[in-house]
């Protein structure tokens, strides 16, 4: 079969796709990645080949900015604006021609490549969406219904008032069913698979035994939001500098970590170490909250501190805090001295790393990306 994958937005939209991907071309398919040219590195790497999309929403500003936390109604809007209004009116005309020219048996896709959920149903193509967004509380009717039904409308399709999509398609959820929000809207046949198991650890890098048998305390704020964070870089590498830790910072491409100045031997800052390296060493992970970070210390039961910025990340550290495996801090108002406390309570406290190795056990138990695979052939033969 030849099943075509999309993306829309950053790493953080591409990366859940990947896996799956793979068990679907291991399984012997064809598969041809479509996606903008900024993410066609890591498609390559990946061992695809890509068709470059034309459109990325939102690019951000290369240069520091000062700290802006978005609140409820402006990552809404985000949503609304950017991805079901914009995106989806200026993908419409790219994605089309690819389904009619590739002729794919399957097209698959994050759960905001609303064009590509579009361009399948009017040409009668199975599809299938990733979710990328943790807790589900992203979309729901009241952000992108209204662009949305507007959109169907002119693509001639039924605009179902309550659905909004038709909801007929598979879903696949890369994450802990419990840490699913319970009012997540919930549409089409969603099912729960895990990313690929964690590597054995290697051997414990070198900065993480500079102070020998002392905690492991990895610090970032991903890939989209470091150079938005104004001073709180700072204040966090401060509050962690401080402790009785091995400490890993890493700060994203377009960030210079020469800025920080000089460091004490037992601090690291690098712009990027892959966290397959780094996770099975902590004992804690300090983040923004985004998605990836959150389910990457989980996979290894790791508990986690967070100061959300943006997108979904409010949501998530809400459900880490929920849950009982994270601590919360304001992004804007965190002192160093907060930081530290909160780093000792989830180091000295044992049920927060139970909490996380809880939510560990839970992901391991699900299918892995060959069950994808197969629910995926299972969706492309209905046609």
């Amino acid at each position: 079969m030849r099943i075509l994958f999309t993306c829309i937005g950053g790493p953080g939209h591409l990366n859940p796709l990947l896996p799956i991907s793979r068990a679907v071309a291991d399984a012997g398919h064809a598969v041809w990645w479509a996606t903008s040219a900024s993410l066609g590195g890591l498609v390559e790497n990946a061992g695809f080949s890509f068709h470059q999309l034309g459109y990325r929403p939102a690019a951000r500003r290369p240069e520091r900015a000062p700290l802006r936390v978005a609140d409820a109604e402006q990552s809404d809007d985000e949503v609304r604006e950017n991805f079901a209004r914009r995106a989806t009116r200026a993908r419409l005309p790219l994605v089309g021609p690819l389904v009619r020219d590739w002729k794919p048996d399957l097209a698959v896709c994050d759960e905001f490549d609303f064009a590509t959920m579009l361009t399948a149903e009017r040409c009668g193509l199975p599809h299938a969406s990733v979710l990328v967004s943790a807790t589900g509380l992203q979309i729901r009717p009241d952000v992108v219904g209204e662009p949305l039904r507007k959109i169907r409308a002119e693509c001639g399709l039924v605009a179902d008032p309550d659905l909004i999509m038709l909801g007929r398609h598979l879903r696949l959820s890369p994450f802990p069913p419990t840490f699913r929000a319970p009012e997540a809207w919930r549409h089409g046949t969603e099912y729960a698979v895990r990313p690929p198991l964690p590597r054995p650890p290697g051997p414990r890098p070198d900065w993480a035994r500079v102070r020998p048998n002392a905690p492991v305390i990895y610090f970032t704020l991903g890939t989209e939001f470091g150079v938005e964070s104004g001073d709180l870089y700072e204040r966090v590498l401060a509050g962690l500098r401080a402790l009785p830790v091995n400490l890993l910072m890493t700060v994203g491409s377009q960030i210079d970590p020469a800025e920080f100045g000089p460091q004490p031997d037992h601090v690291r800052i690098a712009q990027y170490v892959p966290q397959d390296e780094v996770l099975p060493h902590c004992d804690v992970v300090v983040s923004h909250g985004g998605s990836g970070t959150v389910m990457g210390a989980l996979a290894h039961g790791v508990p986690t501190l967070l100061a959300p910025i943006g997108a979904d990340q409010p949501m998530n550290a809400q459900r880490c805090v929920e849950l009982g495996f994270g601590r919360r801090l304001d992004a804007v108002t965190a002192t160093p001295a907060d930081v530290r406390a909160a780093v000792t309570e989830l180091l000295a406290v044992p049920t927060y790393r139970q909490e996380a190795e809880r939510l560990r056990a839970e992901l391991a138990a699900l299918p892995g990306p060959a069950h994808a695979a197969a629910l995926l052939e299972q969706v492309a033969r209905v046609r």
